[in-house]
């Protein structure tokens, strides 16, 4: 009785319908999104498609635990604002189970980081994923908020470059380009959680100088990502690489005047056509 009664409690869902609450826990949207860009660099460094598959799977299960590790450690706080769309917090996903797949997650991103290349690995695994848990512990809460978005994302070019055949570090332009993205990626993302953040005690650098200088910064940065990787590779830009900077004009445009929703999806598009200059055009 009492085995069926602890099973019982640690089971709040059986394990198919555990599945989706667990992918939203692990901010499944944004680490895809990273997964992919790492897909593409992979595509663009002409990685053997085995090494590009390990890459990719390595950065994928990277983001899971840092996924994982947000939900958990912001489990209470998320709770006393009431966010019902979080599984963690809303009781429909077991701490328990997070913690198990997290551990899982842990272990095959440290096998998957190495067998890419112990260049590739360690800088995977310590300025990758490592900055990762650092924000959720505690860069979050400061105002180097920032900093850990700008290694990590910055860190991605060289993770792909060093397992090649033979392993090089990444151009500078690259690496800028990365790193201003990541950068950009975490004002925006700040944006939809102002009050609850405020009413929780979280002080990053995008909450100590508001949301519309947020937008602003993100739009810059952007912006200049937008410059870097059109105008640093070596050779002159191709007309697709011109005709994309003028968008990202035009849209910083909307990002920085427009009114209501219109500046953030404004510069989630300028955020895309960076994606594709850093990954297509660029490289």
């Amino acid at each position: 009785m009492a085995r069926d009664r602890a099973m019982t409690a640690g089971a709040v869902a059986p394990r198919p319908a555990a599945l989706l609450p667990l992918l939203v826990s692990a901010h499944i949207g944004p680490s895809l999104a990273v997964t992919a860009v790492v897909a593409l660099l992979s595509v663009a460094a002409d990685l053997s498609p085995g090494i590009a598959v390990i890459v990719t799977a390595a950065v994928f299960t990277g983001q899971l635990t840092i996924g994982w590790g947000n939900d958990l450690l912001d489990a209470s706080r998320d709770r006393a604002v009431g966010r019902s769309d979080k599984p963690l917090a809303n009781g429909s996903l077991d701490p328990s189970l997070v913690r198990r797949c997290l551990v899982v997650a842990a272990v095959a991103c440290v096998v998957l980081s190495f067998a890419a290349g112990w260049r590739s690995g360690l800088t995977h695994l310590f300025l990758g994923v490592a900055f990762g848990h650092l924000y959720n512990l505690w860069f979050k809460r400061t105002h180097l908020s920032w900093l850990p978005y700008a290694v990590a994302f910055g860190c991605l070019p060289a993770v792909v470059s060093l397992a090649g055949s033979p392993p090089v570090g990444p151009p500078a332009w690259m690496v800028f380009t990365a790193s201003a993205l990541g950068v950009a990626a975490h004002f925006l993302n700040t944006l939809p959680d102002f009050d609850d953040d405020a009413a929780t005690g979280i002080q990053g650098l995008p909450h100590r100088i508001g949301a519309t200088a947020s937008r602003v910064v993100a739009t810059v940065l952007l912006v200049a990502a937008s410059a870097v990787a059109v105008l640093g590779p070596s050779g002159a830009p191709s007309g697709l690489a011109w005709g994309a900077l003028v968008l990202v004009a035009a849209l910083a445009v909307v990002a920085l005047v427009g009114r209501g929703k219109a500046p953030f999806y404004a510069a989630i598009a300028i955020a895309l056509v960076d994606v594709v200059l850093l990954t297509v055009v660029a490289a």
